[in-house]
């Protein structure tokens, strides 16, 4: 990335500055990421339980990557699914024209006027 792609962006993790360079379409997405961090950090370190920014910097980073590997998995299930559903709606697609092009629709045809 070339310094002229860059902007300088001011963000705020618990109570402290960070000036950190982006680019200028990833500045929304980082200051709400850091805006997210915050919060998840607020959230330990309010609880009580944990001691030292240090340690309320790593329990947040695992809480957010388990999150995230825990999204993934679903949407790896979800696409998964989403594939099965696909070739099964292909496969009876198939089925149907290849019937129909045998001849042997099974749908009711309807009675023809000259047998009346």
């Amino acid at each position: 990335m070339a310094d002229a792609e860059t902007v300088p962006v001011t963000v705020h993790i618990l109570d402290r500055e960070y000036r950190i360079a982006c680019r200028e379409d990833e500045k929304e997405s980082l200051v709400a990421s850091a805006r997210y961090l915050s919060d998840r950090m607020r959230e330990i370190r309010d609880s009580g339980n944990i001691v030292g920014m240090d340690r309320v910097a790593v329990i947040a980073a695992l809480n957010i990557t388990n999150e995230l590997l825990l999204e993934r998995e679903e949407h790896s299930r979800e696409r998964s699914d989403t594939r099965e559903r696909i070739a099964r709606l292909t496969e009876r697609i198939d089925e149907a024209l290849e019937a129909e092009e045998a001849g042997g629709d099974k749908r009711e045809q309807p009675p023809s006027p000259s047998s009346s």
